[in-house]
């Protein structure tokens, strides 16, 4: 399956949960009296009380956390003896009607200083009391933007500014006049056009196609790969075979020739987007077309000069 191979569920989800972690102690580390934090599961069923975990300051040097118990959580998400003796070992006391703080939850108070710890009790909580089983399923209400994974906001590219420029196409017109404008300046001279209006480009010993689609919502190329193939049941079990391993690109039987396709989307136009799939389709289908002509007792388009 290519890419998905060595994929590991369980790795990525601890990684998740390690991130998660991370960021809340962040989080509990800045708490203050004015800001208190619930994380709580998301919620399946709004009439259901759903597991959570609070967080709320006492002191400038203090933090107390509370985990929902039985006595707040909703019939689904009931827990059993043995997850009640859990939540105890992790280091959480038993709700209480005694004391400064009463609560019918789980409780825990620590030192801000021992943000990290604290995060590493609740997470577990959240996680192997719970029964939550990814972060995704988290639901916080304050302080999100700090719990969500940072995101980059800008980076390098090797494209002219103009060609990462997103333009929405008007019509069909609008968005064929860019992908002709465009094409002439990848190539340097005014693309051919084939009887049907579609724009033709020889790549190599393969020729690529390029159409706007109708309603200027994208740019669909397709390169003519193998011609006059002999059997289809072996053509569609090589095309298949292709198919998993190919990047972006499908292959096609039509008759008896095949074809590698790839849509650009293209509301918004962007010049990059098609100058990388030109690009990335001309290379595919001009460094396979000979071999898998060869397979399929078939021919290429052009012979190699």
């Amino acid at each position: 399956m290519g890419d998905y191979d060595d994929f590991d569920l369980d790795r990525s989800t601890q990684q998740s949960w390690d991130a998660f972690t991370d960021r809340l102690a962040e989080v509990i580390s800045m708490i203050d009296d004015t800001a208190d934090l619930v994380i709580s599961s998301v919620a399946v069923n709004d009439a259901d009380e759903v597991p959570f975990v609070r967080f709320h300051s006492l002191d400038r040097d203090t933090v107390r956390a509370e985990a929902a118990s039985n006595a707040l959580l909703g019939e689904h998400f009931q827990l059993t003896p043995a997850e009640l003796a859990a939540m105890e070992e992790l280091g959480w006391r038993p709700p209480s009607s005694d004391g400064q703080n009463p609560t019918a939850n789980f409780w825990v108070e620590m030192e801000q200083e021992r943000s990290r710890q604290l995060a590493e009790v609740s997470v577990a909580a959240l996680r192997d009391v719970y029964g939550i089983m990814h972060p995704v399923f988290l639901a916080p209400d304050q302080l999100a933007e700090i719990l969500t994974p940072r995101r980059e906001l800008g980076g390098s590219t090797e494209f002219d500014l103009e060609d990462v420029v997103a333009i929405v196409p008007v019509n069909f017109e609008h968005l064929d006049d860019m992908v002709a404008e465009e094409l002439e300046d990848m190539f340097g001279h005014p693309p051919v056009r084939d009887s049907e209006g579609d724009f033709a480009i020889r790549i190599g010993s393969t020729m690529l196609f390029l159409r706007a689609s109708d309603n200027a919502r994208e740019v669909k190329l397709f390169a003519s790969v193998v011609h006059d193939v002999e059997g289809r049941s072996r053509a569609m079990e090589v095309l298949n075979d292709l198919n998993t391993e190919a990047r972006g690109v499908k292959f096609i039987l039509i008759r008896d020739r095949v074809f590698a396709t790839m849509t650009v989307l293209a509301h918004p136009f962007v010049r990059a987007h098609l100058q990388q799939a030109v690009r990335h389709l001309g290379s595919v289908a001009d460094s396979l077309d000979t071999e898998l002509a060869t397979k399929l007792r078939g021919r290429t388009t052009f012979e190699e000069s």
